[in-house]
């Protein structure tokens, strides 16, 4: 078994951890200013620099943290080793890229678009740098005979993404820039495809670990498991639809995004149907520690997409579009599926030097599943009143209705101070994990062990 690809995938996780507590910090400061408008502005330094600050942070501990799972997943998988020529240089350019994003942050040479709001200059080495995991990851799973689902999964995540990301970029073209309805259009068309490219790679992620923990390899190969990835890539390529609603597109873009976006129930009926199953499985295996993150991602899976559907009519959009309710959603599947997904990986990868997990860990994971659930309530409340207000026809002035969702902000920013410190806690364990692990107790393992701890029972109430 080589170890290669091992080294690889911690380099990028190390990465991951730290734009991890980099966006906690930029999260924490950008909430206080909700409460305190002028936080940050006598140092140069306010919500309108935090905000992207942040959400960039975030998602490049997604992106890298895919990125190191897929490359550790790999290194169990296939005998093919990894070029580690381009992963160096992968990693290089990941580098330079997020120095050049910062420092287009802080000297306010904001060029690009939502949520990719720096110079676009600095897309150019991110590009390359997925182009180089595009080819590294063919190399190595070109000698895996039997693909499982998840292997597929990272495949079209990988593919997706280097194509919605260079279409994210159109707008540099004078011809879409000059047009403003299909500049729009493909803006939010990309957002959401870029999400669909990483839950592929995440989700593809957390079937591989289901596997690894439960040590069934049917897991992978279930007629089930397909059925449910060709739905997750139809919903990829089409489920962006329902972003424009408020667009004056052509009527039958609205239509197909909105069917697409409804058959999610199918998503939603399944998590139901197997309600009964994932609470013996819990029962079963709560005391592996990695699998604790997969049982909350399967239940804030269950909020986001009941949410998410809810947001796909658009009678309710039309109240929810551009509200605290999108933010909600957003962090919602960032933070409980996405982040819970790479801290079930973190830890099954890396974390076997640790100590046992014993009660006060459990207690930081059941902390941070709280405050995330206060974080999420409140910002879905504040949401709501906004949403009524805008739709109410009234002409009450935005500041007035700002001042009344001060406790709403006063009450996620609480949560989500509390919620940081939580998950900084785990990162700090899990980089401290990380530089103490040794390559042959992941490539070596065929199974998933975890130190014995003291029996836990699930806390139901």
């Amino acid at each position: 078994m080589n170890n290669l690809p091992f080294y690889i995938g911690k380099r990028f996780l190390v990465f991951a951890l730290a734009m991890l507590c980099a966006g906690l910090v930029f999260g924490v400061s950008a909430s206080a200013c909700y409460l305190f408008p002028t936080f940050g502005f006598e140092g140069g330094v306010g919500f309108g620099m935090l905000r992207p600050m942040h959400v960039s942070a975030v998602l490049f501990w997604i992106l890298l943290g895919a990125t190191g799972c897929v490359y550790s997943g790999m290194a169990i998988l296939s005998e093919a080793k990894a070029s580690d020529v381009l992963a160096r240089v992968q990693w290089l350019l990941w580098l330079v890229a997020i120095g050049g994003v910062f420092y287009s942050y802080l000297a306010g040479d904001f060029g690009g678009r939502e949520y990719w709001e720096f110079n676009p200059v600095w897309a150019l080495p991110l590009t390359l740098a997925w182009l180089l995991f595009l080819l590294n990851f063919i190399k190595t799973a070109r000698k895996i005979a039997r693909w499982p689902v998840y292997v597929w999964m990272w495949m079209t995540g990988i593919a997706f993404f280097l194509f919605a990301f260079a279409e994210n970029y159109l707008w540099l073209f004078p011809y879409f820039r000059s047009h403003f309805v299909t500049d729009m259009t493909i803006q939010w068309k990309v957002n959401g495809s870029l999400v669909g490219a990483w839950n592929q790679l995440l989700y593809g992620t957390a079937f591989f670990l289901m596997e690894r923990i439960s040590k069934n390899a049917r897991v992978g190969h279930s007629r089930l498991a397909f059925a449910m990835y060709f739905l997750g890539l139809f919903n990829l390529m089409f489920n962006w639809g329902h972003h424009i609603y408020t667009l004056p597109t052509a009527g039958y873009v609205r239509y197909t995004g909105y069917i697409v976006s409804m058959t999610e129930w199918v998503f939603f009926a399944k998590i139901i149907y197997n309600w009964k199953n994932n609470v013996s499985d819990a029962q079963r295996y709560y005391h592996h520690f990695p699998y604790r993150f997969l049982m909350a991602a399967d239940f804030w899976v269950f909020l986001n997409l009941g949410q998410a559907i809810l947001m796909s009519i658009p009678a309710l959009n039309l109240y929810t579009h551009g509200t605290h309710v999108t933010v909600a959603h957003a962090m919602g599947t960032t933070i409980g599926i996405n982040s819970m997904i790479l801290f079930a990986a973190c830890f099954e990868f890396y974390g076997r030097k640790m100590h046992a997990p014993g009660r006060w860990l459990n207690a930081v994971f059941w902390t941070a599943q709280t405050a995330l659930l206060v974080f999420w309530l409140s910002l879905n409340a504040a949401g709501v009143q906004k949403g009524l207000w805008q739709m109410n026809g009234q002409a009450v002035p935005f500041r007035e209705m700002m001042d009344a969702l001060r406790v709403w902000f006063g009450i996620f920013a609480g949560a989500g101070t509390v919620l940081a410190v939580a998950l900084s806690v785990l990162g700090f364990l899990l980089l401290r994990a990380l530089f103490a692990t040794d390559a042959q107790e992941v490539t070596g393992q065929t199974g998933s062990e975890w130190p014995a701890e003291e029996e836990e029972k699930i806390p139901t109430g």
